[in-house]
């Protein structure tokens, strides 16, 4: 399952996706994934989750983001749930290239949040339904 926490910036899309996940940790029987751009939420994600900061494995574009989290997947079959804090930021500004990467995340076995700056009707008119606006 795929949800798209959409905002602009400084909308509280950050502080959403931490409670979710830190919800999710508590209620999971397997393991949660946060990937966030850089080092910033070291201390304000629970430390039973894994961190993960996309610079520190050199992930650039949908592609690179795409590998990283299905070789996690596979290689940790009790993931449950992945977060993924500021993916335009991660994967490229190019909206339209998300449809690809969301259609692919879905086939994964996890449940994904991932938060976008960016208004609903900014988005391709695929992705709508996946969207939820703070």
């Amino acid at each position: 399952m795929i949800t798209l926490i959409l905002g602009r910036k400084g909308s509280g899309k950050t502080k959403k996706l931490m409670a979710m996940c830190n919800a999710a940790i508590e209620k999971s029987n397997g393991n949660v994934v946060f990937i966030e751009k850089d080092n910033t939420l070291t201390y304000d994600i629970s430390h039973k989750a894994r961190l993960v900061a996309a610079e520190d494995y050199a992930i650039k574009g949908f592609d690179a983001l795409y590998g990283y989290i299905a070789g996690m997947c596979a290689g940790n079959y009790d993931i449950t749930d992945i977060f993924v804090d500021s993916v335009l930021k991660i994967g490229g500004s190019d909206t339209a290239a998300l449809v690809p990467f969301v259609e692919k995340l879905a086939k994964l076995e996890a449940n994904i949040v991932m938060s976008i700056s960016a208004d609903k009707a900014e988005l391709p008119a695929e992705l709508g339904e996946l969207a939820q606006e703070i």
